[in-house]
């Protein structure tokens, strides 16, 4: 036995409890320090700047290969090796990125031409209907991506957003919801949400009559200037299939002729993405029919010579709403005010229809969710000729008014009336004491 295993052993022996008191003593310092570390990393968080480098390395530039080092890969819709597995590309591509939050995640594709407009109202025009679609996002934590270059030189118009959403699905696989809005639609409900759990099940939503499609054969059965695509194999797959019905394909022009068989009311010989869509739907249908929602239960996209002449009612009705309800006339944050005068205007409307025994139709009374002006072509000024240009103007101005007097709202101004520029200031409590 060794001199310092002898000293530790007796004087164990002689003095038991100092040694169970520094025991308990460092037990209790122990438990305060980790209890005091604990609650101030609560409050007050600290990451050593190099665990929280590493960390970031790991998630945004990790060396693992993903489906972007293919060099077969390509953006492109004309591409002849078709991207495949595209679901599980992107599980993976998520898992090596977990950082990146994507519920709920919606991308919004929207765009014009890249030269100026031959309208001379017709830059000012998109500016503001751009400035809509950027409000709204803002106010719904969406993101959004304004294109003005034509990705395929064969694919000009209306089929130019097939090449723009099939590379952003892949410039963003992070993205679960793609939204392509046709610059000549404005969003005119601010507080409105997209009723994402409602397609689950579907990849493709666009605002359409299913009764217009399969029995009327009509090529104004649905619209496709805004839809909701998802992110998927199944999409990539629809979208190849879509744009070979467009002038990409040598048989553009017999393609052109076979719509107009089919649909008897297309006015127009050319082959249009619309009129594809309906063809699509109804000549293949156990392929795609499925997974495609025709959504007419509020106004996805909505048409605006319907709409136009009665916002000042719908206006108006809403301002009554808000005489009778005195939390809608509570000052809040932007965001905040968005979220809970949705939630007191959806029991309003619960309300009002329980009381009347029924909805009251709901379309007519609500604010439209979109006011798309088709046949007004505000930057060439080429409009229908049904139309003067003169209505597509004022319509314009006055759904773009209609929704920004929404924004407005929260920062304490509104437009004198619709077709006015200038503001006035919003006293407290408005519109009670109006």
């Amino acid at each position: 036995m060794t001199p310092e295993y002898s000293s530790k052993s007796s004087l164990r022996s002689s003095n038991p409890c100092f040694f169970t008191d520094c025991i308990i003593f460092s037990a209790g310092a122990t438990t305060a320090v980790l209890l005091f570390w604990t609650f101030s990393s609560i409050l007050h968080p600290i990451i050593p700047s190099a665990i929280l480098t590493n960390q970031l390395h790991h998630q945004y530039s990790s060396d693992l290969p993903t489906f972007y080092d293919d060099p077969s890969l390509s953006y492109s819709i004309s591409n002849p090796h078709p991207i495949s597995d595209w679901d599980n590309k992107r599980r993976r591509w998520l898992r090596l990125h977990p950082s990146i939050l994507r519920q709920p995640s919606i991308l919004m594709l929207t765009g014009s031409q890249p030269s100026p407009c031959p309208n001379p109202k017709g830059d000012h025009l998109l500016l503001r209907l751009f400035k809509n679609k950027v409000d709204y996002c803002r106010l719904h934590s969406i993101d959004v991506f304004y294109n003005t270059a034509l990705l395929h030189p064969s694919m000009p118009s209306f089929w130019a957003k097939i090449p723009l959403v099939r590379a952003a699905m892949i410039a963003r696989p992070e993205i679960e919801w793609l939204w392509w809005v046709d610059s000549d639609a404005a969003i005119t409900d601010m507080e409105f949400e997209l009723p994402l759990r409602r397609y689950e099940s579907h990849n493709l939503v666009v605002h359409g009559w299913p009764d217009l499609i399969y029995n009327n054969r009509s090529w104004t059965a649905l619209n496709a200037g805004v839809l909701l695509i998802r992110n998927c194999q199944w999409s990539l797959d629809f979208l190849s299939r879509w744009a070979r019905l467009g002038p990409q394909d040598p048989d553009y022009q017999r393609w052109g002729q076979i719509l107009r068989a089919e649909l008897p009311d297309k006015l127009f010989p050319d082959s249009d993405d619309q009129s594809a869509l309906i063809y699509l739907l109804l000549r293949e249908k156990d392929k795609w029919g499925e997974k495609i929602y025709l959504e007419s239960e509020y106004y996805l996209q909505g048409y605006w010579a319907e709409i136009v002449g009665k916002l000042e009612g719908v206006a108006e009705m809403y301002l009554e709403m808000e005489r009778s309800e005195k939390g809608l006339r509570r000052r809040r944050s932007e965001k905040v005010m968005v979220a809970e005068n949705r939630k007191m205007r959806e029991k309003w409307f619960r309300a009002e229809a329980e009381a009347a025994g029924g909805e009251l139709g709901r379309q007519q009374r609500r604010r439209p969710f979109i006011t798309h002006f088709t046949g007004c072509q505000p930057c060439s000024g080429e409009h229908n000729n049904v139309y003067s240009g003169e209505s597509c103007y004022e319509g314009m101005v006055k759904a773009l008014s209609f929704a920004d007097d929404q924004v407005l709202r929260a920062y304490g101004f509104r437009h004198r009336d619709l077709l006015n520029e200038s503001v006035v200031e919003l006293q407290f409590d408005f519109p009670a004491v109006s």
